[in-house]
C-alpha cells in the first residue's frame, strides 16, 4: 500500500494550500463620495464588499482543510490498527516457528542429517521426515517475511500519514491567521463604512451611490430574498418600545456592509437619508407593490433606476432607529409607511421562503 497513490484528497489540499488568496475586485474605484452621479474617492464601500468576499473564500477554504485533516487523522489511525493487527500476527507466527522447532527436535527433526540416516528405518522415511520438516520451515519463513515486509509497509505509511497530519494542522493554523486578519480589516472598514452613514443622516444629505460590481452569476428565478445569508430577527406586528405601535417589516440580522439585494424586478422610486429609517431606498414592483430596504450604511442605485431581480442596491447597517446591524424590510401597497403588509407569507407566495 502506497500513501501517495492512495490519497490523492491530500495532495488536492496542499495544491490549495499553495495557492494564494485571490478575490475578484467587487467594486469599481469611486465610491460615490458626492451627490447622486458625481465621481468619489476610493471608496470603503467598495473595500468591505471585497474583504466579504475574501473572507468568504478564506472559510470555504479553512473549511475544506479542515475537513481534509480530519480525514488525514481517520487514515492515521487505520493504519495504525493495521500496524497492531500484523504485529500481532507475526507473533503468532513466531510462537508456532518456536513450537514447530521443539518439536523436531524431540523427535529428531534437529539431529544432523548422518544421524537421521542410521536412525531411519529406511531411505524413504528418511525423505519424508526431511520434506516435511523443509515444508514446514519454507511456510513460517514464508509467512514471517511476508508478515515483516507489511509491517515495514505499514510502518512507513504510519510515518508518511503522521507527517501529512502535522503539514495539514500547520496550514489550517496559518489560514486560521489569513481569516482573522481579513476579519480585523473587515470589521475596521465596516465602522468606517458605518460612521460615514451616521455622518450622511445627520447632515441629512445622501453620498452619491457607491457602484458596486454586481455578483457573477445573478439569479434564475424572479423573486429572491432581500440578502443572500441572514438570521430572522423582529417579524412583521410584533411588539416593541423602539416603535410607535406594532413593527412595520421583518427584520434580517446581517452584518454592517453585507449586499442588499432587489427581491425583484422594478424601479427605484426613493433614495432617503434620515429619519427613523436612516438610509432607505423604496422599489416599486410591476405587480404594484412597494418593498422597502431600511438601515443602510450604504446605497448603491440612484433615485429613478431600474433594476433587475438579485441586484445589489445597497449594503446593510445600523442608521437611523436601530439597535444594531440589520436590515428593515418592508412590503407595501404604497411607497409610505402605514400600507405594509407581512412580508414573509408575500415573500412566499413569489416562490421565496425564509
Amino acid at each position: 500500500m502506497r500513501f501517495s497513490r492512495r490519497h490523492p484528497l491530500f495532495v488536492v489540499v496542499l495544491l490549495c494550500a499553495s495557492a494564494v488568496l485571490v478575490a475578484r475586485p467587487t467594486a469599481a474605484d469611486s465610491d460615490g463620495g458626492g451627490p447622486p452621479g458625481a465621481p468619489g474617492e476610493p471608496g470603503i464601500s467598495a473595500q468591505v464588499a471585497r474583504l466579504f468576499e475574501e473572507a468568504a473564500v478564506a472559510t470555504q477554504r479553512y473549511e475544506v482543510g479542515r475537513r481534509a485533516a480530519a480525514a488525514q487523522k481517520v487514515e492515521a489511525e487505520r493504519l495504525e490498527t493495521l500496524l497492531a493487527r500484523e504485529r500481532k500476527q507475526t507473533a503468532v507466527l513466531n510462537a508456532d516457528l518456536g513450537r514447530i522447532a521443539r518439536a523436531q527436535y524431540r523427535e529428531g527433526g534437529g539431529a544432523p542429517y548422518t544421524a537421521q540416516m542410521l536412525l531411519a528405518k529406511d531411505p524413504e522415511e528418511l525423505m519424508r521426515g526431511q520434506r516435511a520438516v523443509w515444508q514446514a520451515d519454507l511456510a513460517v519463513n514464508n509467512a514471517v517475511a511476508k508478515s515483516r515486509r507489511a509491517e515495514a509497509r505499514l510502518a512507513e505509511d504510519e510515518a508518511k500519514a503522521a507527517t501529512a497530519w502535522r503539514a495539514l494542522e500547520g496550514w489550517k493554523t496559518e489560514l486560521a491567521g489569513i481569516k482573522q486578519a481579513i476579519q480585523q480589516k473587515l470589521e475596521a472598514a465596516q465602522w468606517t463604512l458605518q460612521g460615514q452613514a451616521d455622518a450622511a443622516v445627520a447632515a441629512g444629505t445622501c453620498r452619491g451611490a457607491a457602484r458596486l460590481d454586481q455578483p457573477a452569476g445573478g439569479p434564475t428565478s424572479a423573486w429572491v430574498a432581500p440578502v443572500k445569508k441572514y438570521e430572522l430577527s423582529a417579524g412583521y406586528g410584533s411588539g416593541g418600545e423602539r416603535w410607535a405601535s406594532q413593527h412595520t417589516g421583518q427584520d434580517f440580522a446581517v452584518p454592517i456592509g453585507t449586499p442588499v439585494r432587489a427581491v425583484g424586478a422594478g424601479s427605484v422610486v426613493k433614495v432617503s437619508c434620515g429619519g427613523v429609517f436612516g438610509i432607505e431606498i423604496v422599489v416599486e414592483h410591476a405587480d404594484g407593490y412597494y418593498t422597502q430596504y431600511a438601515h443602510l450604511a450604504a446605497v448603491t442605485v440612484d433615485q429613478g433606476e431600474r433594476v433587475a431581480p438579485g441586484q445589489w442596491i445597497g449594503q446593510s447597517g445600523t442608521t437611523g432607529n436601530s439597535t444594531g446591524p440589520h436590515l428593515h424590510f418592508e412590503v407595501r401597497v404604497t411607497p409610505e409607511l402605514g400600507s405594509g403588509v407581512d412580508p414573509v407569507p408575500w415573500l412566499r407566495k413569489h416562490g421565496v421562503g425564509l
